[in-house]
């Protein structure tokens, strides 16, 4: 097979051989799960979430309290939309003031790039409620008012976190966005369950993602299910494209393949998110390495453009296993520079 080259000269906010963490963490210790993140991920440490804590620590509530003039609060069919900031918004903004103050003090005298994680607009709009009780997604203008307002609040969110990690040479900003492949396909329920909403055109999806993405980070996108939609991703301004190793199939790597020639990182889930016996390090860097070499690209630039995580957040494990799978991703990283063709 001829070698594949990329198109352009890409740089990375990170150095070779590096690893990271797609952002949940279990328990509800976040200095702890900070110290973690610290120790066996140098290279590019995040800002953990815990979702154990209850309402407001999950992906949903902690991104919905970014949103400007936009208030929820928690209904037993999940978060709606609200006249006016209750107490389970409250509780949400405070977890994540709580979390920003403990990573100000963790990460004194660290230097390098910093990733932090935020629901994407399509999976809130496919998840969060009007207030007449359907999906945001049912009504066009409302996901365009939630896209502004996000806007708006990831901005100054990137600026606060900016302001406490003094030492971020970049801002890594991944997006999760689980549920934009059931967006663009027509297969997000109503809220009722009898009904599906409509197909999102790509061209719109595309158009939205990019509107609500600051200027001066390296933008990623997560999604951890079958079917990623890299066109639309890319279209969107994304950088580095973050995915289930497991899931990917044959019929994905044209796409991937494209991707990686236009100079796309690739963030690879290649451990459980869930408490399983840890292979060696070199069958953990396997999948990245065979992938690298059926797609025709020099295995000088392996360790570089693609990224080594869990295969999704690490909410359902043990802390024990969350430790060793991020340290596994650590160590594994190294073998895709120090021998590639593993």
């Amino acid at each position: 097979m001829e070698e594949r080259t990329a198109e352009n000269t890409a740089e990375y906010p990170w150095g070779e051989a590096t690893a990271t963490g797609v952002g949940s963490h279990p328990g509800e210790d976040h200095e702890e799960a900070v110290r973690v993140v610290l120790g066996e991920l140098p290279g590019l440490p995040y800002l953990p979430e815990l979702p154990g804590r209850g309402v407001g620590a999950d992906m949903v509530g902690r991104s919905a309290s970014l949103l400007v003039e936009l208030a929820v609060e928690v209904q037993p069919s999940g978060w709606r939309f609200a006249d006016r900031p209750g107490r389970d918004a409250k509780r949400a903004r405070d977890h994540l003031l709580r979390d920003l103050d403990a990573l100000e003090e963790a990460v004194q005298g660290y230097r390098g790039p910093f990733k932090i994680q935020v629901a994407g607009p399509w999976t809130l709009a496919a998840t969060v409620e009007l207030r007449h009780g359907d999906r945001t997604l049912a009504d066009p203008g409302a996901v365009r008012d939630l896209a502004a307002s996000y806007a708006e609040g990831l901005a100054a969110h990137v600026a606060d976190v900016r302001g406490r990690v003094p030492g971020a040479t970049e801002i890594v900003l991944q997006l999760d966005e689980p549920g934009l492949p059931g967006v663009l396909t027509g297969t997000v329920p109503t809220a009722s369950g009898f009904g599906r909403l409509a197909a999102v055109e790509a061209h719109d999806a595309t158009e939205l993602l990019g509107s609500v993405l600051p200027e001066g980070v390296f933008p990623i996108a997560h999604c951890c299910a079958p079917r990623v939609p890299f066109g639309v991703l890319r279209g969107a301004g994304f950088r580095g494209i973050s995915l289930d190793a497991s899931l990917l199939r044959r019929r994905d790597e044209d796409a991937i393949g494209e991707a990686v020639e236009a100079g796309t990182a690739l963030f690879l889930g290649v451990v459980p998110g869930v408490d399983a016996p840890l292979p060696d390090i070199g069958v953990v860097a396997r999948p990245a390495a065979e992938l690298w070499r059926r797609l025709g690209f020099p295995a000088a630039t392996l360790a570089s453009q693609v990224v080594l995580t869990p295969a999704c957040g690490l909410a359902g494990a043990s802390p024990a296993y969350a430790r060793a799978a991020l340290a596994t991703c650590a160590r594994a990283a190294r073998v895709l520079r120090e021998d590639p063709g593993e």
